[in-house]
């Protein structure tokens, strides 16, 4: 019975005890390209536009696969976080309310169609920037880094970039 005690006491203990200071990791710290020694592409995507015989620019390049992947994941995040304010009963007023957020697209464009004009309108002009500023990457040959718009609000310069890098 001591025993017990005194371990879970030193058990107590440590959980208040300092944690060493180290850089932060992911939780699985996975890295297929060190174990691989190329990147991990299982599929074969990234090598599509290699193919010989093909029609010629009838597949991406990897720099066009990376910036579309980017790209759908901001959207996806955007999306997770209209459905959960929605979910939560966060609505723009005068805005019509659908019960289900599943059919609160159609409701909207039915109800209010020229807000919803105009939300598309603006989709599409970024959409044509996205595209335009990304430079011509579906075949290789853009000079700007997948992902990075040119958008910076905070003004911060490339040293402060360059300090949060790791």
């Amino acid at each position: 019975m001591k025993l017990a005690l005194l371990t879970a006491l030193a058990g107590s203990a440590a959980a208040f005890a300092p944690a060493p200071v180290s850089k932060a990791s992911t939780s699985l710290n996975l890295n297929p390209e060190a174990a691989l020694g190329e990147n991990w592409d299982p599929m074969g995507f990234s090598k599509m536009h290699e193919i010989k015989g093909a029609f010629p620019n009838m597949f991406p390049h990897p720099q066009f696969l990376e910036e579309a992947e980017i790209k759908h994941g901001r959207m996806s995040m955007l999306a997770w976080t209209g459905v959960w304010a929605t979910s939560s009963g966060l609505h723009f007023p005068g805005a019509p309310v659908a019960d289900d957020w599943t059919n609160a697209l159609s409701v909207w464009a039915r109800e209010d169609p020229g807000g919803f004009g105009i939300i598309l309108a603006f989709i599409m002009i970024a959409e044509g920037e996205g595209v335009s500023h990304a430079g011509d990457n579906f075949r290789g040959l853009s000079k700007k880094v997948p992902g990075d718009m040119g958008f910076n609000w905070m003004g911060h310069g490339e040293a402060t970039v360059e300090k949060y890098k790791a």
